[in-house]
Formats: structure tokens, C-alpha cells, sequence
């Protein structure tokens, strides 16, 4: 019996270490994925694989269907993704969803129910946004960039023609955490809305007249930032946003929880070479500095 007893000590001492040496492999295994990434067959999957398996050692909660953030920013700046991911109101009669472009260009696949709770699109397409992380100054920026496959401001008006239309389409709803609160606010052509209104009606459609900086801050005074709601609300066609005061309990909306997140970071680089019809995310300003006012 004294044997015995020895012997199970000794295996439940042995386990915390196992868990470790394991945990130390699958790290280093990740790390090597990511210094190779672009250059592997089948690199996506690997890091999937990868990344769950860092999660289920950790025994973490910060893990499942986030281990991509977790991988890209660690467990605290990836909660706060998480946490501060807005919930999405559609305009009534939209069928457009944001989706991942990496498996769906076209509004054939990027189209969901027009009403209800909608959370993939008709050919099981996830709604999706693309995440961008920056520390500066004190405060911390969180950026979800929505893709749509084409923009279409004027659809169905007979004397617009394709006026307002084009191929492609990057949205965005940023969110501000710094010591005087959490601030949020969301991109339309030309600038930057909080609130809507027939005033960002020219901005918003993308065919009004360029404004100047000057005269962006003026509209949107405090570069369109305002008090966080955990919303965004889409605008048809343009897909131009604003700060949303809530989720109607009617209507077309995906809530937060059901949003796949996707670091821009974790992108390989054939995917952020991809050819778009405007500026992706990584490409604009406002990726590398946050407080800019263009878009």
C-alpha cells in the first residue's frame, strides 16, 4: 500500500510538469508557424491545430472560438476585443452581410436573411470582422473592420444609374480606451459618424464632395468620437456607419457573441496582398494612426 501511495504522489506531482514542457513545445511550435507563415501548404489549418492546442494545455477561458485573438494579442488584450466587439443593426430591407474575403467576393455569398437575428449568410458564409489592435499614448484602440463585396449606395434608383457603386467595400467601427472612459465611433466614405442624420447623408453615400479635413472636424467635432453603446448601425448599400443607441428587439442585427473575429495581425502575407477595388484596412491611415480623420 505504501508503495503505492508513493507512486500516485508521484505521478499527480509529475503532472503540472508535463502540462508545462507541453505547453513550452506547443508555444515554440506556434512561434516557428508564425515565422513561416505564408510559405506552408495548408498553413491555416496547421495554425488552427496550433493554436487549440496551445488553449487546451492553458485550460483557459479566454480560448475556443477566440484562440486566433488569443494567439495574435494574449488573453487580456483578446478579452477586450471580445468585450468591446459592437452587436450589429442592419437598415430595414438590407440583405447584405460582412463576410471573410478570404472565401467570398461576391454578393452571391455574402447575402443573408433580410430580418431577424442573422449570423451566416445563405451559402453558410460567417458574419465576420477583421480586428486591428493599437497601444498609443496611454490608450488603447480597437479597430473591427467589416468587408463587403461590393458597395451600391443608389440601387434602385432609376436616375442614379451606377452612380455610388463599387466593387469592394471596407467599413468600420473603432473603439477608444483610455483613462477618461471608452469612446467609439464608426467610418463612412468620408469620414467618421457617432450619431446619424441627414448632415453625414453626402459623407455616408460616398458621391458627395470630398471635404477637407477642416471641414470633416467641424461636422464631426472630437474626430466622431462619443460614448461607447457596443453597437454599430449599417446603412444600406454604402454600408456606412454609426454609433447605434441599441440592438432593436425587432429588426435585422447580429449580436456581438456571433461575430467571428479575425486578427489582421494573424493575415497571411498572400491574403494582404490581395488586390481590392479600394484601400484595405492595412493600407489606410487610420491603421497605423488611430485618432486620424481620414479613411
Amino acid at each position: 500500500m505504501g508503495a503505492r501511495r508513493r507512486l500516485q504522489a508521484t505521478r499527480g506531482q509529475a503532472s503540472p510538469e508535463w502540462l508545462a514542457l507541453i505547453l513550452l513545445i506547443a508555444l515554440l511550435f506556434l512561434a516557428l508557424l508564425f515565422a513561416m507563415r505564408g510559405r506552408l501548404p495548408g498553413f491555416s489549418l496547421i495554425e488552427s491545430i496550433a493554436n487549440r492546442l496551445v488553449c487546451a494545455v492553458r485550460l483557459s477561458d479566454g480560448c475556443g472560438q477566440d484562440s486566433e485573438l488569443v494567439a495574435a494579442y494574449g488573453e487580456r488584450v483578446a478579452q477586450l476585443v471580445r468585450a468591446h466587439a459592437p452587436g450589429i443593426a442592419y437598415e430595414s430591407g438590407m440583405t447584405a452581410l460582412p463576410v471573410d474575403f478570404r472565401s467570398c467576393r461576391d454578393t452571391t455569398c455574402g447575402a443573408g436573411s433580410a430580418r431577424g437575428t442573422v449570423t451566416r449568410s445563405i451559402t453558410g458564409q460567417p458574419v465576420t470582422a477583421f480586428v486591428h489592435v493599437v497601444e498609443r499614448g496611454g490608450s488603447t484602440y480597437l479597430q473591427y473592420w467589416l468587408y463587403y463585396p461590393n458597395s451600391a449606395t443608389l440601387r434602385g434608383v432609376p436616375i442614379a444609374g451606377s452612380a455610388g457603386y463599387h466593387p469592394d467595400d471596407w467599413e468600420g467601427y473603432q473603439v477608444r480606451i483610455g483613462s477618461s472612459g471608452v469612446d467609439a465611433r464608426a467610418t463612412s466614405h468620408h469620414g467618421y459618424n457617432y450619431s446619424g442624420g441627414a448632415r453625414n447623408w453626402g459623407s455616408d453615400s460616398g458621391i458627395g464632395p470630398l471635404r477637407s479635413a477642416t471641414e470633416i472636424a467641424h461636422l464631426r467635432p472630437h474626430g466622431g468620437w462619443g460614448p461607447e453603446t457596443h453597437v454599430v448601425s449599417i446603412s444600406g448599400g454604402s454600408h456606412a456607419g454609426h454609433v447605434g443607441k441599441s440592438l432593436p428587439a425587432s429588426g435585422r442585427t447580429t449580436p456581438a457573441r456571433s461575430i467571428s473575429l479575425v486578427p489582421i495581425e494573424a493575415l497571411t502575407s498572400s491574403s494582404r496582398a490581395t488586390a481590392f477595388a479600394i484601400d484595405p484596412p492595412w493600407r489606410k491611415p487610420v491603421y497605423l494612426d488611430p485618432e486620424s480623420s481620414e479613411t
